[in-house]
């Protein structure tokens, strides 16, 4: 199973149907629109990945040294 992830770490914040928008006319892959379109919609803006899924992986959960490059 893939997960696809729409890169909106440096936009500014975003309702659901911006994200939905962006989405589309970046060319993301259709299980990244259908994942948005499923979302609850409260009205609320997302600033990050996270305000999304808050479980995202961060740069603390691969183990990746950094003295190697």
């Amino acid at each position: 199973m893939k997960h696809y992830v729409l890169d909106i770490g440096t936009c500014q914040p975003a309702t659901k149907e911006e994200l939905i928008d962006y989405a589309m006319r970046s060319g993301a892959p259709l299980e990244v629109i259908e994942n948005l379109q499923e979302m609850e919609d409260e009205g609320e803006t997302y600033e990050s990945i996270e305000d999304i899924w808050p479980d995202y992986p961060s740069k603390d959960d691969f183990f990746f040294d950094e003295e190697e490059y």
